[in-house]
């Protein structure tokens, strides 16, 4: 796999570009469907948010509506997330975000014939309380953005999917120490679900100031 050097500013111009060719191409304007949704998948310590807002600017120099979503977000409540103790690997991977609420709150509303209704948050993990956020409208034409860990393998429906990646040692030097019983969950999720190949575009970040990548789909990357 080729992977090239490129900055995350010049990224998210040429992820931007790409789905504006991708909707201007399709036959009915706007992609796969109404709204283009967009997974950027990573570890906490990859930090899957700068890229997204990047992204997120880019398209609205465009012109393009965008909402970005953060899965952190839709976390389910602590009695969930630790009803088999703090430090779960099987309750992280698969109990600590509430899926189907995305899929109700956020991916619902953007399929083809949604309202576009999304709501952008739903638990904030500090109170343990429901965020009681309003409703979002993402006009038909706009782009979704979710961003987060363990997106990937779940079906979610992305018209493109991105994943930062971390080798194991530079994974375990940026994740914090009180996060690091996370990465056994983060190498059975390299492990069974191969987010590197699964995801559209592949972004090594080990050095998060140079990152390489595989380029957009059907096309080379270049910086």
């Amino acid at each position: 796999m080729k992977l090239e050097a490129i900055t995350w500013q010049r990224m998210a111009e040429q992820l931007a570009g790409h789905l504006d060719d991708v909707r201007e191409g399709s036959p009915d304007g706007v992609g796969t469907g109404s709204w283009q949704r967009v997974g950027i998948d990573g570890a906490p310590a990859a930090d899957t948010g700068p890229l997204a807002g990047r992204l997120a600017d880019a398209l609205r120099l465009r012109g393009r509506s965008v909402l970005v979503v953060a899965a952190g977000g839709f976390l389910r409540p602590a009695s969930l997330r630790f009803e088999f103790g703090r430090e779960d690997v099987d309750a992280y991977l698969g109990g600590w975000y509430d899926t189907g609420a995305l899929w109700r709150e956020v991916f619902g509303p953007t399929d083809p014939g949604g309202t576009g209704r999304v709501l952008p948050d739903l638990w904030d993990p500090v109170t343990d309380r429901a965020t009681r956020s309003p409703y979002v409208e993402l006009p038909a034409g706009g782009v979704l953005i979710v961003h987060g860990p363990l997106l990937l393998g779940h079906w979610f429906p992305f018209d493109l999917s991105v994943h930062i990646s971390l080798s194991p040692g530079a994974l375990a030097r940026r994740t914090e120490e009180g996060e690091r019983w996370t990465l056994p969950a983060f190498a059975r999720y390299a492990r069974e679900t191969g987010p590197a190949s699964a995801a559209d575009v592949l972004v090594r970040a080990d050095d998060a100031r140079h990152p390489a990548w595989t380029g957009c789909p059907g096309r080379a990357g270049t910086g």
